[in-house]
């Protein structure tokens, strides 16, 4: 018997590589993806992807989609309010839902804070990325043929001009030494289009690349 198991889905490449590692693992089934997305631009949080990319993604992957929703801004109280209620909405659909599977790598804080935020509303968290070395595992998302651009990058962390860039062999060869080759510590989140988890790649066009807040340049990719 397989336990159904939900993917905190934020539509870029560490999440999708935990889907292939759970549905390579046969103690687990993934009964659907969990996205949060801002109310006012239909956007998932931080990574900018449009909600019809997502939505696209989801049925590309052949799986449901929860989503999420939240204002922006807004309180850390206001976050896990919507949170768990997208949680008890996936568990009144399927009572067996008790886990959550995220692609964390090794921010040790960062997992701390969702195991205390899990263990409030009874669910448990599952990370089968986790230890994982991101040198190792960037050369295989691309080796493995995933299709992967960035959405966005922390220019505090990164030039900008990485923002829009596909996530292949010649980005990984020009990241600067002290930025982690899969981002993990915020320099540049991602959305994957295609690859062999897909059953066809997204159709989709580049926009424009635009600074918030001073710091984030952003890149728009919306369905062609």
């Amino acid at each position: 018997m397989q336990t159904p198991i939900l993917i905190a889905w934020s539509g870029g490449k560490d999440c999708l590589m935990t889907l292939q590692r759970l549905r390579a693992d046969p103690r687990w089934r993934v009964a659907g993806l969990l996205t949060t997305v801002t109310r006012q631009f239909d956007r998932v949080a931080m990574h900018g992807i449009r909600g019809d990319v997502l939505h696209a993604q989801a049925r590309a992957l052949s799986l449901p989609l929860i989503e999420s929703e939240l204002d922006w801004p807004s309180s850390n109280e206001t976050y896990e309010n919507a949170f768990s209620g997208s949680l008890a909405r996936a568990r009144a659909s399927e009572p067996q839902l008790h886990h959550i599977a995220f692609g964390d790598l090794f921010l040790q804080d960062v997992r701390e804070w969702r195991e205390a935020l899990l263990a409030r509303h009874g669910w448990r968290g599952i990370y089968p990325l986790w230890g994982t070395d991101t040198r190792s595992l960037s050369r295989e998302i691309v080796t493995q043929g995933h299709r992967v651009v960035l959405t966005c990058v922390d220019t505090t962390q990164l030039n900008g001009a990485f923002s829009g860039r596909a996530f292949d062999r010649s980005l990984l060869d020009d990241l600067p030494r002290n930025v982690d080759p899969c981002g993990e510590r915020g320099e540049f989140p991602t959305l994957s289009h295609g690859g062999p988890l897909f059953a066809a790649p997204l159709k989709l066009r580049r926009g424009e690349s635009v600074l918030r807040e001073g710091r984030f340049q952003y890149t728009d990719f919306e369905l062609a």
